[in-house]
């Protein structure tokens, strides 16, 4: 995209000279030219549209990742993908052992630590078996014709008879029936802090990778990925290889251009494009990628189009085959949409009469399983709370009587679930506060007000006490940053609920969504099945002005006399990377006070002469430079690291030693292993707008370059411009655009199933 000839006045807010510089006055430096090509990165099929910059994080593999291409067109919008840092250089440097043996080894206990990823994984395993066992309890064999029996069966013919407008997809799908009652705990300490129960990390076979490793180099495919399919695709991974090459496609990060040409050199002249299984593991992985997106499920049609765009002959039959394999499922649920009663009148045409179908969703067994469970649970907590008249504020008088509560505001309406959990606790309930992040946390406990994270929650690091079943010792729970919870985390933590307590989601609607698949926080405030209590608390001063305008698609000009809103016009992208490092290096502690370390940079995507990677490589320069001996990072770097796709953690560089590297994150020492620096890992100077999600900073440097303006929509600049405490810089080279973003650039829907599904387990009558 041509960036902008010339310098340009910002639309809103007003422009002020940039910190304590003269007005007027060009740059003295010249602008740097740290640019770097956009990584290549295929086309989010059947996505709407593409957002490269973060969905290529999920698509790079060691070994596997394609060159990366110069930007020439602006990137596209950010994705709520997983946020995995990548390193910014490869991690072949593995740290070194500079402490010798034992010197960095954390043996100070008898019981193992669990990390977060690992505790994490384990709750959703939990959760997976449970899920599983429901179900197989309901369901038994259904003759269905051929080789095929129940589900799979039932599937197939839902897709034939859907298609040939003989029946509706809901005819051969059953709603799941809410989940037995669990009767409520015993009164436990509201908040206990312990270390995770230890699970060991499923660690491949040495026998299962070593054969896994011959059929890779056989078919010209790194042998590095050796450890990373075994784990994937299990004990007899090299026989499910060899037989379909596509299985590689199962591995995060591998594209289908690289499984097509390993199974070209596996199987020769048999390799062709419409292989069924070829299009069965193209169909799993097109949903995969939709999923990094937001997405639980995808329209026939669009899941038809993009199946095309593969060079897939037939993608009905590809779709077929999918279904009757049990690879993925099809669904076709109404909601208020399309569910509205038809014209009676008798002079209305007979066609008119005939409501909108449906359209046909297909979808990833976890998704669906993870948006039924959490259906029900919610259904489950509406249906065995019992009403009580509680005193207080409209969010309490809501809260007493109903056991889901919606509550919506901004940054200054987090108050008032705090206000609802304190007072629950003096009427003797054991009530808890849920946040996103750690930095969510350390806020409100420097406020005086308790809480855990989410994570530590599920992990059982922090929280009350559970039962034999595992549910929480509580009766009420408050969940702040409810947008930023993803379907499978919603449906773990509901389940974990007692019948009885009483959930409070809250949150800003107008940020963007979870990094993860679903649209949790939104979806329930469409269905319309709980009460919704909207905050009347504004956000002070000319950030919480200019915020809350943006909210509603207006970019104001605010008053800013102690230079809260700084916008500093750039004419491209190198000029602003440069004024970017001029601005944390210098500017803003100099004439705001706030220093480096506080300051963050948000911008909207990796990849782009203006992405976190070359804003990255540039502060590193100016602020810790160093050769990045251990795998690409010094003692002293700021990193973002990605415990778990799609929570990111920002802290430092403390060391590192032969077990990997050692950060600061906040109040916590954390190990990245050095196998996971490269993919988990990445500086964190300059963060997208969803890694900085659910987290603010005392300043914030938000920069929009002229090719990123095909990136921008309203919410993420409410999302990033709304990070700041007391200071915003707004690196501005995108002329018009950012008007129009936030007037226009409604961000793209995601396709969910949650909303229906809570409509019909939860609608009332005069609904």
């Amino acid at each position: 995209m041509t960036e902008p000839a010339g310098e340009t006045a910002p639309e809103a807010p007003e422009a002020v000279t940039p910190l304590d510089e003269p007005a007027g006055e060009p740059v003295a430096e010249p602008a740097e030219d740290v640019r770097e090509g956009a990584e290549a990165t295929g086309p989010a099929e059947a996505t709407g549209p593409a957002e490269a910059d973060e969905t290529a994080e999920a698509d790079e593999t060691a070994g596997t990742a394609e060159p990366e291409t110069p930007a020439t067109d602006a990137p596209e919008a950010e994705t709520p993908a997983t946020d995995a840092p990548e390193a910014e250089t490869p991690a072949a440097d593995t740290p070194e052992a500079g402490t010798g043996a034992g010197g960095g080894a954390s043996s100070a206990s008898d019981t193992p630590e669990l990390s977060d990823a690992q505790a994490e994984l384990a709750a959703q395993r939990e959760l997976r078996a449970r899920i599983e066992a429901r179900k197989a309890e309901k369901e038994g064999p259904v003759a269905s014709g051929g080789k095929l029996s129940g589900t799979a069966a039932d599937l197939l013919a839902a897709v034939r008879a859907v298609e040939g407008g003989k029946a509706t997809g809901s005819t051969f799908y059953e709603a799941p029936e809410p989940a037995p009652r669990r009767p409520a705990p015993e009164a436990a300490p509201a908040v206990t802090v312990r270390p995770p129960v230890p699970t060991a990390a499923p660690v491949p076979d040495p026998g299962t990778t070593a054969a896994v490793r011959e059929v890779l180099a056989r078919g010209g495919a790194p042998e590095a990925l050796a450890g990373q399919v075994a784990a994937v695709l299990g004990e007899g991974a090299a026989g499910v290889l060899g037989e379909d090459p596509w299985q590689l496609l199962a591995v995060p990060g591998v594209r289908p251009e690289q499984a097509d040409g390993f199974a070209r050199a596996l199987l020769g002249a048999a390799c062709v494009p419409d292989d069924p299984r070829r299009t069965v593991a193209l169909t799993v992985w097109l949903l995969e990628q939709a999923a990094l997106q937001g997405h639980t499920a995808l329209e026939l049609q669009a899941l038809r189009a993009a199946l095309a765009r593969h060079t897939v002959a037939d993608p009905d039959k590809a779709v077929e085959v999918a279904v009757s394999e049990g690879a993925v499922l099809v669904f076709q649920e109404e909601s208020e949409e399309t569910a509205e009663e038809p014209d009676t009148d008798e002079e209305a045409p007979a066609e008119a009469a005939e409501a909108p179908a449906a359209p046909v969703l297909l979808g990833l067994d976890r998704y669906a399983l993870a948006e039924e469970s959490l259906a029900d649970g919610l259904a489950r907590l509406v249906r065995t709370a019992t009403a009580d008249t509680w005193e207080g504020s409209e969010l309490d008088r809501a809260a007493g009587e109903h056991g889901l509560v919606l509550h919506t505001g901004g940054e200054a309406a987090r108050a008032e679930p705090v206000a609802l959990v304190a007072a629950a606790r003096e009427r003797g309930l054991r009530a808890l506060v849920a946040v996103h992040s750690e930095d969510g946390r350390r806020a409100l406990a420097a406020a005086g007000a308790e809480a855990v994270t989410v994570a530590g929650l599920l992990s059982g690091a922090a929280g009350p006490a559970r039962d034999e079943e595992g549910a929480f010792a509580l009766d009420l729970l408050a969940v702040l940053d409810a947008p930023q919870l993803d379907v499978e985390t919603a449906a773990m933590l509901v389940e974990f609920l007692p019948d009885g307590c009483r959930l409070v989601l809250s949150g800003d609607p107008e940020v963007l969504g979870a990094p993860g698949a679903g649209r949790v926080f939104t979806d329930a405030l469409a269905a319309r099945v709980c009460p919704r209590v909207a905050s009347r608390v504004p956000d002070p001063g000319p950030l919480g002005e200019l915020v809350s305008g943006i909210g509603v698609g207006e970019l104001n000009q605010v008053e800013a006399p102690g230079k809260e809103v700084v916008i500093v016009p750039v004419r491209d992208a190198g000029e602003a990377v440069h004024r970017t490092v001029q601005l944390v290096a210098d500017s803003v502690p100099r004439a705001i006070g706030v220093p480096s370390e506080q300051t963050q940079v948000v911008t909207v995507g990796h990849g782009g002469s203006a992405g976190t990677r070359a804003l990255n490589a540039a502060l590193k320069q100016r602020l810790n430079p160093g050769p990045g001996r251990f795998g690409g990072y010094d003692p002293g770097d700021r990193v973002a690291y990605a415990p778990v796709p799609g929570r990111t953690v920002t802290g430092t560089v403390v060391s590192a030693d032969a077990e990997g590297l050692r950060l600061r994150c906040g109040d916590e020492d954390v190990l990245v292993p050095r196998d996971r620096v490269e993919s988990a890992l990445r500086h964190g100077w300059a963060l997208t707008a969803h890694q900085a999600a659910g987290t603010r900073w005392p300043a914030v440097v938000a920069v929009l370059p002229g090719d990123a303006a095909g990136g921008l929509s309203r919410a993420w600049v409410y999302t990033a411009f709304g990070r700041a405490q007391r200071h915003l810089s707004v690196v501005h080279g995108v002329d018009q655009a950012l008007a129009r973003a936030v007037a226009e650039g409604i961000a793209p829907e995601r396709t969910t199933r949650l909303r229906p599904l809570l409509e019909a387990l939860l609608a009332t009558p005069e609904e």
